[in-house]
């Protein structure tokens, strides 16, 4: 009798590699007796690059901490990796984390490496020393992200740009699927801000990363992104970026009109992505998100 030279199982990890990494499903979340977020469905694709957009206060920081485990839903269901996630405060196992950009004070004592070496601290007992292992992948994503030679720096002594790639560097010792990143290129400038996606997008690729970015910049990152979801306490979009950034939906979304030049669209369809306008996007309403100061 002939046998199958199928390995049992396989079919299931094939499955389990390409399956969705976040799937949010009616999800609505409630804030100080205020609905910020409500009915929000999509999925996020393996190995895809999807960028999430809307004016200030629109609930994307939110949206975000839901998908951490930071702020339960009040009804819906999300799955991160497969899994809802926890209820401890920490992003789940597999989830690397890039928070906002807070400057660092130029005397805070700690190398980059220290820095970095955090992503790999996740459930390890206090006072537990990094085992080889850990200490590998600390060396391996200082080289990725191209600071090796800064390890030893003091970490507040570093440019913008190099701070990122830190914070970069220490979520990618905490993820090996997928990587969350809330306004990863802001307070940087425009060859930085490009340096910075480049890099982000080359990673992607070589690791087989999901990524999902935040930004205010529409424009930058629909350039950069798989998948772009436009949200205002709703959905209102979610697709190609191109047919995001024309459509409707997204100026009622920030209810306002775009002020795109023509120079900006034009080197949006030609596919130079390399802008020098940026589209003026003013909501008239106050942040629906208090936590959303500013965003």
């Amino acid at each position: 009798m002939t046998t199958s030279s199928t390995h049992p199982g396989t079919h299931a990890d094939i499955a389990a590699k390409n399956a969705a990494v976040v799937q949010c499903q009616d999800i609505c979340v409630e804030r100080r007796g205020t609905r910020v977020l409500e009915d929000i469905s999509f999925q996020v694709p393996a190995s895809s690059f999807v960028g999430l957009v809307g004016p200030n206060g629109a609930g994307k920081t939110t949206l975000l901490k839901t998908m951490l485990g930071l702020i339960q839903p009040s009804s819906g269901t999300i799955h991160v990796l497969g899994r809802p996630p926890g209820r401890n405060g920490g992003a789940p196992s597999g989830v690397g984390y890039v928070p906002q950009r807070h400057a660092i004070a130029q005397y805070f004592p700690a190398s980059v490496y220290d820095v970095v070496a955090m992503g790999r601290m996740r459930g390890l007992q206090l006072f537990s020393r990094l085992s080889s292992t850990d200490r590998d992948a600390i060396a391996k994503n200082l080289e990725v992200v191209g600071i090796a030679d800064l390890a030893s720096r003091p970490v507040g002594e570093l440019s913008g740009g190099q701070q990122r790639r830190v914070m970069l560097a220490q979520a990618l010792c905490a993820s090996s699927r997928l990587l969350i990143l809330d306004e990863p290129t802001i307070g940087l400038d425009l060859p930085a801000e490009h340096e910075f996606y480049a890099l982000l997008r080359n990673l992607q690729a070589e690791l087989s990363l999901a990524v999902i970015a935040v930004s205010h910049d529409l424009v930058a990152l629909a350039g950069e992104c798989d998948e772009l979801i436009c949200i205002n306490r709703h959905m209102h979009i979610h697709g190609n970026p191109e047919d995001v950034i024309h459509s409707h939906a997204i100026q009622e979304a920030y209810s306002c009109e775009f002020n795109f030049l023509a120079g900006e669209i034009a080197h949006h369809e030609s596919g130079d992505h390399v802008h020098t306008h940026r589209p003026a996007i003013v909501p008239p309403v106050p942040p629906a998100d208090p936590e959303e100061e500013g965003r």
